[in-house]
């Protein structure tokens, strides 16, 4: 996105090669950006060359596919443009609240339709004030919707998060030569700046790695290595909650590349296999896209996975607290049901089964890390759904997993 809107031709390795972002790149593309891929495989890159701070208007509407960070980061970016915007999604993005981004972004001075909450998002797009914003939820969508529009807002920005969030978009508008300034919980960045453009590797997602790290964790001979990985501190509380469990990480590389840092993990699991969590709080916050996957192992652990103020799970790509319950319920777990999260005993057998994935990509990747230690045979319904994240998804699990 800020590729788009720099001066220059930004190259990109390592870009991924997940639906998500590449509905990202269709929407800059639509306002006047020029995308060119180059390489295969670990050379695989992108070529963005950007408007210099000037969006087009788009002949049709920017659609986002799945991507719900598309369509709220987006909608802050393309804001300040003198022009009309409509930004579509899929069904189930159509479902995704969009008035967190509205109310912000409204008291800036954008003009923006709703329908019922929900996209389609239509934004007439004009100059902007700056606000000073106290984030009603964690989010780090919203946060950064904001941020982008305070960028091209008249004055300065003051933005105050609860609960800190994730800061990969701080890091990426300091790459291409924003200046923003953070105090504790509140960053603050002046309107009128102008970006450059760079060239970056982007880090393997830790989100992603979960899958790995849980399957990892479920096996006690396990011996995995993942390199060029994002060490983002703001990302690492995973890290901490598996080392609870029971996870030995050891870092054997690490360098900072723009402000993120990128390092070679590897983890075993201790002896005598997983022992428990409770996840609540800000926690559940910090890694509320890994916790289907946690609580797809916790019937494999000891003491269990408790996890509570997670409610957000309600309203990502499906109701995944429904989902992961239902499930699990399926493979033959005990769950109880909350709410805001739900409670999973340890020491259970799970058995095969038919595996409803709800369309959601994290839904059909955690289940077939809990189908790995399930008697039987499991089906995973929709699992074609990982392409939104990770289309190699399978295969890799397919070359790692010894039978």
């Amino acid at each position: 996105m800020l590729a788009g809107l720099a001066a220059g031709t930004t190259r990109l390795t390592n870009f991924s090669t997940g639906a998500d972002p590449h509905s990202t790149l269709g929407c800059i593309e639509a306002l006047g950006a020029t995308v060119k891929h180059t390489g295969e495989g670990p050379t695989r890159a992108i070529e963005i060359t950007g408007t210099a701070g000037a969006f087009q208007q788009p002949a049709a509407p920017l659609d986002c596919g799945n991507s719900g960070s598309t369509m709220r980061m987006l909608s802050g970016l393309i804001a300040p443009h003198p022009h009309t915007f409509t930004l579509i999604g899929d069904h189930s993005l159509t479902l995704r609240p969009m008035e967190r981004i509205r109310k912000p972004l409204s008291q800036m001075g954008a003009k923006m339709e709703l329908v019922d909450g929900h996209a389609p998002v239509t934004i007439h797009g004009g100059p902007l004030n700056a606000i000073d914003f106290e984030t009603p939820i964690p989010s780090a969508q919203v946060k950064t919707a904001v941020l982008f529009a305070g960028l091209q807002a008249q004055g300065t920005t003051s933005l105050n998060e609860t609960i800190r969030t994730r800061d990969h978009s701080e890091h990426a508008l300091r790459a291409f030569g924003a200046t923003l300034d953070r105090t504790d919980n509140r960053l603050s960045i002046a309107g009128g700046q102008k970006l450059s453009a760079i060239d970056a590797t982007v880090p393997g997602d830790l989100s992603s790695a979960a899958f790995f790290l849980c399957a990892a964790l479920l096996f006690p001979d396990s011996n995995l290595v993942l390199d060029s990985l994002g060490m983002n501190p703001t990302r690492t509380a995973l890290l901490d909650v598996l080392t609870q469990l029971g996870a030995k990480f050891r870092v054997l590389t690490v360098e900072e590349h723009h402000g993120e840092m990128i390092g070679t993990l590897q983890v075993n699991v201790a002896p005598g296999g997983l022992n428990g969590a409770r996840i609540n709080g800000a926690l559940s916050a910090q890694i509320i896209d890994e916790l289907p996957v946690l609580a797809a192992i916790a019937p494999y652990t000891r003491n269990g996975i408790s996890i509570r103020d997670a409610k957000e799970l309600r309203v990502k790509e499906s109701d995944r607290i429904a989902l992961v319950v239902q499930n699990l319920r399926a493979m033959g777990a005990e769950v109880t049901e909350y709410e805001d999260g739900m409670s999973i005993p340890g020491e259970q057998e799970l058995h095969g089964a038919q595996i409803d994935s709800g369309s959601d990509h994290r839904i059909a990747m955690a289940f077939s890390i809990a189908a790995l230690r399930a008697s039987g045979e499991t089906e995973i319904h929709g699992a074609e759904a990982a392409a939104i994240s990770f289309p190699e998804f399978f295969t890799s699990l397919d070359t790692l997993a010894q039978r």
